[in-house]
């Protein structure tokens, strides 16, 4: 399947190759779902045909980061993810970090607590 070009472009951090991940879950509904993807992970690798990158990255044209990494392990991420200059950032269950959401919002990013999975599959994404 090949992503919509018109949609805005999502970045997974905290991607893995082991299917019973999250977001390994993730991928595989943006890619389903049409939606155009990223992957950074702590291990290279290959999802859904797309490389999972490691360290930091340039990418450009990020609207959406959608974050599988528990609050310590984003302490490393923190400028990174302010230079991407998302739209939105999603919280997914376990990664909630309340002093990087104040962060994020005080330079204009959205913050969502919310399921990526679930987002996708009832429309709210």
């Amino acid at each position: 399947m090949i992503a919509k070009t018109d949609t805005p472009k999502t970045l997974i951090i905290g991607a893995s190759e082991n299917t019973e991940r999250y977001s390994n879950k993730a991928a595989k509904m943006l890619l389903d779902n049409k939606h155009d993807f990223e992957l950074i992970g702590i291990k290279s690798g290959i999802i859904y045909n797309k490389k999972i990158q490691t360290g930091l990255p340039q990418i450009k044209n990020i609207d959406t980061i959608t974050l599988y990494l528990n609050p310590k392990n984003q302490e490393a991420y923190f400028d990174y993810i302010l230079n991407l200059k998302p739209k939105r950032v999603i919280f997914n269950p376990g990664t909630e970090n309340k002093p990087f959401e104040i962060l994020l919002n005080s330079k204009g990013i959205k913050t969502v607590e919310a399921c990526t999975l679930v987002m996708l599959s009832i429309g709210t994404y």
